[in-house]
């Protein structure tokens, strides 16, 4: 039998009526041979329900408690969908992260997954049941229940399916697949019947919100087979490949541009340009668990240097705080700190064969008076720093320019 993990995301089981929906689209598919895995998300809005019963009640709520609060969503939706397929004459079994055993390491609210123990799951498969699991928790090795971060729900999936050797994991979301960019800033986006996951892994870090970057790094690190499909409309989605490099000589030049606008940008001038500094800067930033991106060091004058970087910006205040604390400590002059910049970004294989390209987004920019603030390449991205207000523009430009539209 083909052994399948199927994620349901907030909207696609955002209320009874559509939880009954998938319920009738996994009987149909566990009838047709398949074995099911499922992992669901909370309920649409729900999370955000929790976590503002949480600010009522402090302005600072614990990040223990926050995870024990927030989990709870998951847990309404896996015994709902549970009970829809127990009624259709299913033996559906529901589990927590921690009773299918997702373990994870003690970072809450950011856990990572360290283990999954697949033998509940398999036992349960092999007596025809469709195993329902929540996405976006664990528990670490005290017992303490974690959360993976927003997205959390993709990770869930592809882990599982690395951990039962499935033959696919399909992720449902409000979206019919990936496109070469977001159709809300772009209304002629064009859907990608595949994508490289390569390529997807950089979509993914850069802005673009169908999947959680780390599922599609498990994914990748595993070779899962991963294909994004709608919810709502029949259709076969897109299928994110692992093939070699050099192996598709038709590799488009682009395949697609993503966006992030809620970055932020923080400058410490003046700091003494000597070995380590950089480490003296980010080091303190890296304990906060603050994620950096894009990083510039201006050249040295008279010994001293200018370090820039982004951050997301729910991280802007925490981070003007600790380079303010290092401001005196370092002998720096002064932070500059803006909150209100986006990062916009190209992504294509076929960078590595062709020139120009670079060029081609920067001149483009320029001519409609987009000025870059910060620049930052890899082999298949280029990525730019620009004023929050000019993104759409940006996106839509560049989108005409390297002619995205067309199949």
């Amino acid at each position: 039998m083909t052994l399948i993990v199927e994620k349901f995301g907030g909207t696609s089981v955002g209320s009874v009526e559509r939880i009954n929906a998938v319920a009738d689209h996994l009987m149909k598919k566990h009838q047709s041979g398949e074995q099911l895995v499922v992992v669901v998300s909370a309920m649409s809005g729900e999370t955000n329900r929790l976590i503002g019963l949480a600010n009522d009640i402090s302005d600072n709520p614990p990040a223990r408690e926050m995870d024990v609060l927030v989990s709870t969503g998951e847990q309404v939706t896996i015994a709902l969908l549970s009970m829809a397929l127990q009624k259709r004459g299913n033996d559906a079994r529901s589990y927590t992260g921690g009773q299918v055993s997702i373990k994870t390491d003690g970072v809450h609210s950011r856990a990572r997954i360290l283990d999954i123990d697949g033998a509940k799951i398999k036992s349960d498969l092999d007596q025809g049941r469709i195993v329902v699991v929540a996405g976006f928790q664990g528990v670490d090795i005290a017992g303490n229940i974690t959360t993976l971060g927003r997205g959390g729900s993709d990770t869930t999936a592809v882990a599982i399916a690395a951990a039962v050797e499935a033959d696919e994991c399909r992720i449902y979301t409000d979206v019919d697949g990936i496109y070469t960019t977001d159709p809300r800033v772009v209304p002629n986006a064009r859907r990608l019947k595949s994508i490289t996951a390569e390529e997807m892994l950089e979509l993914a870090s850069l802005g673009a919100k169908v999947l959680q970057t780390r599922s599609v790094e498990f994914a990748g690190k595993y070779k899962v087979p991963l294909r994004v499909l709608s919810s709502f409309v029949e259709g076969p989605g897109t299928l994110i490949t692992y093939e070699e490099e050099g192996s598709s000589m038709e590799a488009p030049l682009i395949s697609g541009i993503a966006f992030q606008r809620d970055e932020a940008k923080l400058t410490i001038r003046g700091i003494p340009d000597h070995p380590g500094i950089a480490h003296q800067v980010l080091g303190p930033i890296s304990d906060a668990h603050i994620n950096v991106d894009v990083i510039i060091q201006n050249a040295s004058a008279k010994g001293l240097t200018d370090l820039t970087f982004t951050v997301p910006r729910d991280d802007y205040q925490p981070c003007m705080e600790i380079l303010n604390r290092l401001v005196k400590d370092l002998g720096a002059r002064d932070v500059k700190g803006d909150d209100k910049i986006a990062k916009i970004s190209i992504v294509g294989v076929g960078m590595r064969s062709h020139t120009g390209v670079a060029n081609k987004m920067f001149k483009t920019l320029a001519d409609n008076e987009i000025n870059i603030q910060m620049i930052s390449t890899s082999e298949i991205k280029v990525s730019v720093i620009i004023d929050e207000s000019l993104l759409d523009k940006a996106v839509q430009t560049l989108h005409d320019s390297f002619e995205l539209e067309k199949a």
